[in-house]
């Protein structure tokens, strides 16, 4: 049985579900954030920073497995490489991260470090699991609803494959209680749908009436979008649809926020 478990990021939107699926197994968990103890936190807590590098050695002391899902942007290779170095030094004999499916296809700067990331953790000798999974319904959600902003809904003109981030959460704990498995299989949602299919399943979730366009952005990287690089139909490990998710978070619907590109 795993003794401890660090989950990086563990105050995020993945993070927290992990924590509690974690939590309610009965593992001993330590939360790592740059932030002190958020009052009321029932796991461990370790105060750390990726990108200087502070507080890393006492966050994975005693730590048998670390599920990585913080991320420090342009600087998440050499942040990861330092919590890697950290979790070596430490004698960690697990170490998980997750990514986004496409990400060695997709010719976007974001998906171009978390390759670089993935290539990192490996090089760095821990043992590793590697997993990839598709757009959050969170993410899909709030695009939409930012989108929906306005009287006529332009929306990008590609397929997408969202999937619950709590089927997600699943997938890491069952990943954290099992051995290194090097790259394991993508994971993506229950179905396939083009982004203007949702956008109006959102607004009849929402009541809303808007006229739906979908539009084609120019550009290589959308073009290996709409190929579908961003998809994994093989492995539709998620079972909640976009429709069942909006149903279930009726106080999440009309919610929007700033997605950094």
């Amino acid at each position: 049985m795993t003794e401890r478990i660090l989950v990086t990021g563990g105050t995020g939107q993945l993070g927290r579900r992990v924590v509690e699926r974690l939590t309610a197994s009965g593992l001993t968990v330590r939360v790592m954030s740059r932030r002190p103890r958020t009052e009321g936190s029932s796991t461990e807590w370790a105060t750390a920073d990726l990108r200087s590098g502070a507080g890393l050695r006492a966050a994975v002391d005693g730590v048998d497995v670390v599920i990585h899902l913080a991320f420090a942007m342009r600087d998440e290779p050499d942040a990861t490489g330092r919590l890697a170095e950290a979790a070596l030094d430490a004698g960690v004999r697990h170490f998980i991260y997750i990514a986004i499916v496409g990400a060695d296809r997709i010719p976007m700067g974001f998906m171009k470090v978390q390759v670089a990331t993935e290539e990192r953790i490996v090089a760095s000798g821990l043992p590793v699991t590697l997993v990839r999974a598709t757009q959050f319904h969170d993410l899909v959600r709030s695009m939409l609803a930012t989108l929906a902003k306005s009287p006529v809904m332009f929306v990008p003109d590609v397929c997408v494959q969202a999937i619950d981030a709590g089927e997600v959460a699943d997938r890491l704990v069952e990943l954290a209680l099992g051995k290194p498995a090097g790259r394991v299989a993508d994971v993506g949602g229950p179905e396939v749908h083009r982004l203007t299919e949702l956008a109006r399943s959102y607004l009849r979730a929402t009541g809303r009436r808007r006229p739906v366009v979908g539009f084609r952005i120019p550009g290589r990287a959308f073009r290996i979008y709409r190929d579908g690089a961003n998809l994994t139909p093989g492995n539709a490990y998620g079972s909640i649809t976009f429709e069942e998710y909006l149903a279930r978070h009726p106080a999440a619907r009309k919610t929007s926020y700033h997605i950094p590109v």
